[in-house]
Parts: C-alpha cells; sequence; structure tokens
C-alpha cells in the first residue's frame, strides 16, 4: 500500500472530498510534494491539531504503521 497519495486518492481513503483535504493540508502544514500526500503524516498532523476524521482514517493510520 502506497504512503503516498494524490489528493484524490486520500480523499476517497478517508471519506472526505479533495477540496476538504486539501483544506486541511494548509491548515495543518502539511506538504502536497510533487502532487502527493504523505498519508500518515496527514492523519497524524492533522488529528495532532485537534480535527477529528473519520473513523477510516485511523483505520488507515494503524496500516501504515504496521507496514513500518
Amino acid at each position: 500500500m502506497p504512503v503516498h497519495l494524490t489528493p484524490e486518492q486520500l480523499a476517497e481513503e478517508i471519506g472526505l472530498q479533495t477540496h476538504q483535504i486539501l483544506r486541511l493540508c494548509m491548515r495543518h502544514d502539511v506538504p502536497v510534494y510533487q502532487g502527493r500526500i504523505d498519508k500518515t503524516l496527514f492523519v497524524q498532523s492533522v488529528t495532532a491539531g485537534g480535527k477529528r476524521l473519520p473513523e477510516t482514517a485511523n483505520d488507515l493510520l494503524a496500516v501504515a504503521q504496521q507496514g513500518s
């Protein structure tokens, strides 16, 4: 499972809309590098900032951490 996803892919996996993903990236200083977002950094940064994400985001984070 890839770690770096396009905003569209990340939105689909988490269950948000693409514009919400990009807004959260800007608000929580998550870089979008060459059109891709590190999903682990995204989930950790956004949740550390106090934003509650859908449960699928926590599942996505758990899978990413198991792969490490």
